[in-house]
Order: C-alpha cells, then sequence, then structure tokens
C-alpha cells in the first residue's frame, strides 16, 4: 500500500512537473508584466550616484563640455535595456500557481519536491537528463521571445517614458497599460500579486464548497 502511495505521488508530481503545456503560450499581458518587472530591476540594479564627463579631444587635451547625472543618462537606458528579456530565461513555471503568476524566479513547488526525492538517495525518472531538469521551458522561452518582440516594437515608447515620465508615471502602467494593451486584450493580469500561501486557502475554500454542494444522504425520519 505504502509503495502504492509513492508511485501515485511521483505520477503526480511527474504531472504537475511538466504542466506547461507548449501550446499554452504566454498573453501578452503577461509578457509586457514581466518585461515591466525586468526593466524596474535593471533601474535598481543600475541606480548609482555617479556623473558623468561629456567631452571632446582637442590636440591631446580633454575638453569638459557637459556633466550629467549617469541617473539619467544615455549610457544607463543602454545597460538598462541591453539583454533585459535574457533575464526572463530565468523564470520557471510553477504550475500550482494560477493566471500571470505562474511564472516566477526560483524552483516550483514541485520541482523542489522532486529535487528533495533525488537528494534522499529516490530514483525519478522523468524523461530527461538530470542536468536538464532546470533548464528553460517551452512556455519561458516563448515569453523571452515575444519579450524580445515587444522590446524592439517599443523601444520609443520606453525611451519616452525614461527620459520625460521615470519617477513619476510607473513603467507597467505607461508600457502596458497605456500602450501595449488594446482595449481587447485582457489586463488583469497586471494587478495579480503573489500572496504566499493564497493558493492553498483557495483549494481548502473549494473543497468546503464542493462538500457543502454534494447531497447528503437521506435519514430514515425523511424517507
Amino acid at each position: 500500500m505504502q509503495l502504492f502511495s509513492f508511485l501515485l505521488l511521483c505520477l503526480t508530481l511527474f504531472a504537475c512537473a511538466f504542466a506547461d503545456d507548449p501550446s499554452r503560450l504566454p498573453t501578452r499581458c503577461e509578457v509586457c508584466k514581466y518585461l515591466a518587472n525586468e526593466l524596474n530591476e535593471r533601474l535598481t540594479e543600475t541606480n548609482k550616484k555617479e556623473v558623468i564627463d561629456l567631452g571632446t579631444h582637442l590636440d591631446g587635451a580633454a575638453v569638459a563640455k557637459k556633466r550629467i547625472s549617469y541617473r539619467s543618462s544615455e549610457m544607463r537606458l543602454i545597460e538598462v535595456m541591453e539583454g533585459v528579456c535574457e533575464k526572463i530565461l530565468q523564470y520557471n513555471v510553477h504550475a500550482e500557481r494560477k493566471g500571470s503568476l505562474r511564472y516566477a524566479k526560483g524552483q516550483s513547488e514541485t520541482m523542489q519536491t522532486l529535487h528533495g526525492l533525488v537528494n534522499k538517495g529516490v530514483k525519478v525518472d522523468l524523461g530527461i537528463p538530470f542536468e536538464l531538469w532546470d533548464s528553460p521551458s517551452v512556455e519561458v522561452t516563448n515569453m523571452k521571445k515575444y519579450c524580445d518582440q515587444m522590446l524592439e516594437e517599443h523601444e520609443e515608447d520606453i525611451e519616452e517614458w525614461y527620459y520625460n515620465h521615470f519617477g513619476t508615471i510607473p513603467i507597467e502602467k505607461y508600457l502596458c497599460d497605456d500602450r501595449v494593451l488594446t482595449s481587447e486584450d485582457k489586463k488583469s493580469c497586471l494587478s495579480e500579486t503573489f500572496v504566499p500561501g493564497a493558493e492553498d486557502e483557495d483549494e481548502e475554500d473549494e473543497m468546503v464548497k464542493g462538500d457543502k454542494g454534494k447531497p447528503g444522504r437521506a435519514s430514515k425520519e425523511d424517507l
């Protein structure tokens, strides 16, 4: 019985681990949401209190023309946008989460469990080499591809935001809500935020609702 339960657990984990069906493509809302998220991350990483000297060289002598803050410089914008979509490949599919929250950095609960079994000496066969377990999934590589396309299509919008609206309008609103997503696109993913434990509570609520909806057995008095 214990062996059967263990095999059932492994099969369940296997199904969850590969729930990222190739036919499940990231939506435009999800792509834009995480592009904006990574732009914010890069801006935080490049938040340097430096001053850049812009000048020319005349007969070997440097002549300073202008001093500008790195925070508002073109150099920072280039650094922020360069390779920003490569960061998407750090995401994994968390099949236990709903909507856009299925994409997040770090191992999913399922993969953590599988790695834990391997660390305990349990042989787990997923049909692929162990070294490839944490490789980007089809969903994630598709999202990276769509991110590159979106970045190219809206490069001027991002530049406009950076030079004229950075610090006053969130990039998610300026880019995604106001420009990338049309009235026909679903924007609900922009308001989705991850709350630890929320999925477990939702599952418990669904179970309670299900129990309440089940017809009870008739008692002798009812017959």
